[in-house]
């Protein structure tokens, strides 16, 4: 978020050098202050001080442009700071495997800066393969999400029985002549609960195999992403072919936000996803 004058202002307040430990307005104002004690005139012209100063300093460009910067570096770090807390939540495997896919997505970037002739400009790529590894991260946590609830499901004590057997046990019962019409309706009312219960587990199921299918999609399409960099001389074909990924995978994002609440897999704790961050001569030419 872009900061507004008042973010100037107070940064303006609290601006010190490297190497100070205090605001140097910080000091003028306590001297203004104690010299105020002996003549109130000096609280008169500090108080014009200050708002020069503030005012001053908070509509310099330089310094808006260091506050901006500032921000966006507070933003990033942020992001990825909430982004390795989620990836932590992954059990070993999944974590490994969304690890190997973001040092898929580095190398896109490095193979195009060595084989290029001039350095090219990366950003957007770095923000497009961030994007497709947070809709590969999201699928992972929801994937974990849906493989928990079937393993207490299955786990219950209740459950000590499959399902299948359960179910089959009842309509057995049921067809017994001899039986009350009060356990009758109780054993009906179990049938069809035992009936909703396998058939939620059945798309639970046919969700996990679409899960599995689209992970497995994403890391093709990084793939071929990392051969196309090395047989291209143009960025800008791999930063098309990167947005027409993100693109078809729209449908993906909706579905992952409809399954968290369903399933309360995740919250979408970052509004957008942090770019893959790109090591030494990478960032340099950038």
């Amino acid at each position: 978020m872009k900061p507004d004058l008042w973010d100037y202002i107070k940064t303006a307040f609290n601006a010190r050098p490297m190497g100070m430990f205090i605001p140097p307005n910080w000091v003028g104002l306590g001297v203004l202050a104690f010299l105020g004690t002996l003549n109130p005139g000096f609280w008169i012209m500090g108080a014009g001080l200050e708002l020069g100063y503030l005012l001053l300093l908070s509509t310099n460009p330089r310094f808006q442009r260091v506050v901006a910067g500032l921000r966006i570096s507070q933003e990033q770090h942020q992001r990825q700071a909430r982004l390795d807390s989620l990836v932590n939540q992954l059990g070993k495997g999944d974590q490994a495997r969304y690890r190997n896919l973001v040092a898929r997505c580095r190398t896109i970037l490095e193979q195009q800066v060595q084989t290029a002739s001039a350095p090219p400009a990366l950003e957007p790529q770095a923000e497009g393969l961030g994007h497709l590894s947070w809709i590969f991260l999201k699928l992972l946590v929801t994937r974990q999400a849906i493989e928990k609830i079937l393993r207490e499901s299955a786990g219950t004590s209740i459950d000590v029985e499959p399902l299948e057997d359960r179910l089959e046990s009842l309509q057995r019962r049921i067809a017994e002549p001899s039986l009350s019409e009060e356990l009758r309706r109780s054993l009906t009312g179990q049938i069809e609960i035992l009936r909703q219960r396998l058939a939620k587990r059945g798309e639970a199921r046919e969700k996990l195999a679409f899960l599995d299918a689209e992970l497995a999609r994403i890391q093709e399409q990084v793939e071929l992403l990392r051969e196309q960099s090395v047989l291209s001389t143009d960025p800008e074909v791999v930063s098309q072919r990167i947005d027409e990924i993100t693109t078809t995978l729209g449908g993906t994002t909706d579905w992952i936000r409809e399954q968290q609440k369903v399933y309360g897999a995740m919250e979408d704790l970052l509004a957008e996803p942090p770019p893959i961050s790109v090591p030494g001569a990478v960032k340099e030419s950038q």
